[in-house]
């Protein structure tokens, strides 16, 4: 397994009454920001990952937003050159770049390549199509969203691969002259990952391009879901898919006694948590979403009981009702973990727990998620304990799964079984070992060891 770990690297310092007032962290204004306080944050997360790079953690995963206090990584290139020169062994996982908003893709390609070879080709790039409040905050246009992210994408590509110099004319982009004089120690390219939500277009992408799709934390039932139609389009172009095609980000916070785990999960919800990113107005601005997706979001969204969901009741509006919409945030708490939306604990009660989700999804790329307005002490012990005594039991775990890693084995090179069609939810691990998936059997307990089933 590839076994990483990710922040948002938030600015905290904002009153968490007024994400609450807004119902979002995209368009709180920026009179909240104190420069002093952002750079001492900034510089925290940068020596969080070089401890990473000492703890012996695989890789770091960086991403980027704009126009929020929910992420400071406004530029995540500019922390992505730092890390490749100050750390020795990490891989740098940029999940990544927001293509559609990026006005100029051949400097994009430049800037990646001259990280790759700092770096010494430890990068691993990701595209991603950024948020809809992305678009608001870049002025670009929601509706070419995804015929953006398509062409960036190629363009790249072929700075990368074509011989220069060539002229592009595509359908947004284009240029005269396409001759980068930096390309990429790791060749053809860097491995390129893509994170996502439950967005089946993408889904559908990756497969084409045998790129490994990277879940951010997204409920278990509807990301299996994706991994079986992944692997149905994976067989329409000609290979089985496997655990090196999959990732899976998840919350996940530990500390030396449980009370102390829980009071770090509990900083995870501040201000809504990922829940208040961006109201739906702006997260899915007219244009952005296909209508299957549309369709999808709604689905999940409309039911009531979905764990790990912020309840904010619908008259709590004005106010005077803040204290009740904190409440009704917070109780979710329990929910989360319930669902293992979110584990929290020692490192001895969250390792089975990592092993119920892991038997459950098998990805071969799995990232711990950090965040909240925790102090820096103990979000470095939380560290420590991850790399010195999770990590290691994860990754005999993986061993025992056959979770391979896209770095062991080829994302696209396993081919169809001999009856020539491809396995659903049952992704090939080592020796042979295939384990069973039965949606139905959702609930707290996952699957009990009776419902499993190993060939």
């Amino acid at each position: 397994m590839h076994i990483m770990w990710f922040t948002e690297r938030a600015y905290h310092h904002v009153p968490e009454e007024e994400v609450l007032k807004l119902h979002s962290f995209f368009g709180i204004p920026n009179t909240y920001f104190d420069p002093a306080k952002g750079a001492q944050l900034l510089n925290q997360y940068l020596d969080e990952k070089l401890y990473s790079d000492e703890l012996g953690f695989d890789g770091v995963m960086l991403n980027e937003h704009h126009g929020t206090p929910f992420c400071m990584g406004a530029v995540m290139d500019v922390e992505a050159a730092i890390l490749a020169k100050q750390t020795r062994r990490v891989k740098i996982v940029l999940l990544g770049n927001p293509t559609p908003v990026v006005a100029n893709p051949l400097r994009l390609a430049e800037e990646l390549a001259m990280i790759d070879m700092i770096s010494g080709g430890r990068l691993v790039p990701g595209w991603v199509r950024g948020a809809g409040s992305e678009q608001l905050a870049n002025n670009a246009n929601p509706a070419y969203n995804r015929e953006y992210f398509d062409e960036a994408h190629d363009l790249i590509i072929a700075a990368w691969t074509r011989p220069g110099p060539f002229r592009w004319e595509g359908k947004h982009f284009h240029y005269r002259f396409v001759n980068p004089w930096v390309l990429p120690l790791q060749k053809p390219h860097p491995p390129i990952w893509i994170p996502g939500l439950i967005s089946a277009e993408t889904v559908k992408w990756c497969a084409a391009h045998k790129y490994p799709y990277v879940a951010l934390a997204t409920m278990l039932k509807p990301t299996l879901e994706m991994w079986d139609l992944y692997t149905s389009e994976a067989a329409k172009h000609g290979y089985q898919a496997g655990p090196e095609n999959f990732g899976y980000l998840q919350p996940i916070f530990v500390h030396e006694t449980e009370e102390k785990a829980d009071e770090l999960g509990r900083n995870f919800l501040f201000g809504g948590g990922f829940a208040n990113f961006a109201r739906p107005e702006w997260m899915f601005p007219p244009g952005y979403n296909s209508h299957e997706a549309t369709r999808r979001l709604a689905s999940l969204y409309a039911n009531p009981n979905l764990p790990g969901k912020t309840l904010v009741p619908q008259h709590l509006h004005s106010n005077d009702d803040i204290k009740a919409i904190k409440a009704a945030v917070y109780a979710n708490y329990e929910g989360a973990k319930e669902s293992l939306q979110m584990i929290t604990g020692t490192p001895k009660s969250v390792i089975p727990k990592l092993h119920k989700v892991l038997e459950v999804l098998r990805p071969g790329i799995f990232s711990f998620w950090i965040d909240g307005p925790s102090p820096r002490e103990d979000r470095m012990t939380c560290l420590k304990l991850l790399g010195t005594e999770v990590m290691p039991a994860v990754r005999e775990i993986g061993k025992e799964l056959g979770l391979a890693d896209p770095f062991e084995v080829q994302p696209g090179s396993r081919p169809l079984p001999s009856f020539g069609q491809a396995r659903k939810s049952r992704l090939a691990g080592g020796a042979g070992r295939v384990v069973e998936i039965r949606s139905a059997t959702f609930n707290n307990d996952l699957l009990s060891s009776g419902e499993r089933e190993s060939r």
